[in-house]
């Protein structure tokens, strides 16, 4: 499985030059940022050490929903309550987590917020689960950098710096193609991304495992064609 980082909307240089100096450290080499400071002055370059290379080849993009083009799977984290999501995994568990989709999911990101705020409601809205880490003492918080080394630490043996293999099956049996037809189905029956039903049969989604996902594909499979042959019949009626 390929991890990537993204960072959205980082304000302080050093913090973006740490991170990249994190992920390289525990293996990882892909940080995307989106609307990010000025990354490549000597403060953050200072941060960075020995991983220049990654700040040097950080993709950057205008938006989180466009940063997350050709991921699987999105894990927002967060440091505070958010009802837009209630199923919340702990740091502790998500290896475990990401471990058992490892059959459905080929690439994975890891999302953060800026240091200000964190993930706007919106942007945790389009990732697939929110992880959180579980401190003694909430205050002071531990700042953007340090939750990526937290993060990265915690994944290291799961990603890999090489390109990433292409599971069997995965590109018509992985978890991205069965939330397509989810979502189809939804929008299909008058479940649309308005309704608070939808945002949640989708976090439910994200919970299944591999085998699962494999009964799904051809339950909702079956389901899209049913409905498409009702339309059919109607419109000759």
């Amino acid at each position: 499985m390929h991890i990537s980082f993204i960072l959205v909307e980082p304000a302080v240089p050093e913090n973006v030059g740490a991170a990249a100096r994190a992920i390289k450290t525990m293996g990882f080499d892909e940080l995307r940022l989106v609307k990010p400071c000025d990354y490549g002055c000597d403060k953050a370059l200072m941060l960075a050490h020995g991983s220049h290379d990654i700040l040097g080849k950080a993709k950057e993009f205008d938006s989180l929903f466009s940063a997350l083009e050709g991921i699987d799977f999105a894990v927002a984290t967060s440091a505070k309550q958010r009802w837009v999501k209630q199923d919340i995994i702990s740091s502790h568990d998500l290896k475990s987590f990401i471990e058992e989709k490892k059959g459905s999911v080929n690439s994975l990101a890891i999302v953060f917020g800026g240091e200000e705020s964190g993930l706007s409601n919106s942007d945790m809205a389009l990732c697939d689960v929110v992880t959180s880490i579980p401190l003694p003492q909430p205050y002071p918080s531990l700042n953007l950098a340090q939750a990526v080394m937290v993060f990265a630490y915690s994944l290291c043996d799961i990603g890999s710096i090489t390109e990433p293999a292409t599971a069997s099956g995965i590109d018509n049996a992985g978890y991205k193609p069965l939330k397509e037809r989810v979502v189809k189905i939804l929008d299909t029956i008058g479940i649309t991304e308005t309704s608070l039903v939808h945002g949640r049969v989708l976090e439910r989604l994200a919970q299944i495992s591999d085998e699962d996902v494999n009964l799904l594909h051809s339950v909702s499979a079956k389901v899209i064609e049913t409905i498409e042959i009702n339309n059919q019949t109607t419109k000759h009626k």
